[in-house]
Formats: C-alpha cells, structure tokens, sequence
C-alpha cells in the first residue's frame, strides 16, 4: 500500500474517499465470488460452514496484527460482512 503524508485536511479526506472506493470494490468483487462459491454448495451447512467461518476470522486477525490494524475491529467488520453474506445466500439457497 502506498502511503504518503499530506499536507491538510483535505488532502487526508480526498486519500480517504479514494480508499472507500477500493474498498466497495473490493467488497463488491468479494461478494461476487461469494456467489460463485454458493453454486456449489450443496447442504445449509455448506452455506453457514462455521469451520470456514472461524479459518477467514483467524486469518484477517493474523493479517490485521501484521498491518498494525486493531484485529478486534476487523473481526468484528469481517463478521457481520459475512453473517451478511450467509444470510443473503440462506435466501437464495437452492439444494
């Protein structure tokens, strides 16, 4: 990641704005194969899988420690974003 200093404010929140784009990018493209995944899952436990669930929890609190990023926040981001996308497949879930 590139990081640079700025010189004012605005400068920060225009670096900001450009991140929250990548990031909806990002969770878009996430979600986009979430979708592709639940094709071929087979059972309701594929689609709440909490095995898979506890490993992507485990793995971006590593990456978060690693970023100097607060892993509490980002497990608690990590899990509703997928409690959001399990429920949004429990929807669409055809066996």
């Amino acid at each position: 990641m590139n990081n640079e200093k700025v010189n004012s404010l605005q400068q920060a929140r225009d670096k900001i704005d450009q991140i929250d784009v990548a990031l909806i990018e990002l969770i878009a493209s996430r979600q986009f194969y979430v979708d592709q995944a639940m094709r071929h899952k087979q059972t309701v436990e594929d689609v709440q899988s909490p095995q898979r669930v506890k490993e992507v929890i485990e793995k971006v609190r590593t990456l978060a420690v690693q970023h100097a990023v607060d892993p509490d926040m980002v497990e608690r981001l990590y899990h509703d974003m997928i409690q959001h996308f399990i429920q949004r497949e429990l929807k669409e879930f055809r066996p």
